[in-house]
């Protein structure tokens, strides 16, 4: 566990609330309304590595990353997420911290897909590839995300 100001960081999966995740993905996440709470719950628990980020007076979750990765070379990161009342004090950052550079997969190659704070992961090297390096096929919830 690790303190970022008012609040801690910990990677201990029994400690996330699903419920907060399943809120927050479901209603505000562009990227994954169509998730039912089943996929959500699968997707947290075949993670290789999750990253919670609480409250240290309530203990209340008020952030989340997860990454998969075959935990050798290289891991994807996804569902990064501060809740409304809690942004705006640098959270993200450190729960991307937290993730990349703080735990095991710190010399990785990391990946990562997002419309959005793309200068938060500029900060840790993330770069927009040109056409024609990257392939992607689109899974059930395309439609979603055009």
């Amino acid at each position: 566990m690790r303190i970022a100001g008012d609040y801690e960081l910990d990677d201990d999966p029994g400690r996330l609330d699903l419920d907060v995740l399943w809120k927050f993905l479901s209603t505000e996440a562009y990227w994954g309304r169509w998730r039912t709470r089943e996929q959500v719950e699968a997707a947290v628990a075949g993670s290789w590595r999750v990253v919670g980020a609480y409250e240290r007076v309530t203990g209340r979750q008020v952030g989340f990353a997860r990454a998969f990765s075959d935990g050798v070379t290289s891991a994807y990161l996804g569902d990064v997420f501060v809740v409304e009342d809690a942004r705006g004090a640098g959270l993200g950052k450190e729960i991307v911290r937290e993730m990349i550079d703080n735990g095991p997969g710190k010399d990785f190659r990391w990946m990562l897909h997002t419309a959005d704070a793309h200068e938060l992961y500029r900060q840790f090297g993330f770069e927009e590839h040109t056409k024609g390096r990257y392939l992607e096929r689109d899974g059930v919830g395309r439609e979603a995300l055009r």
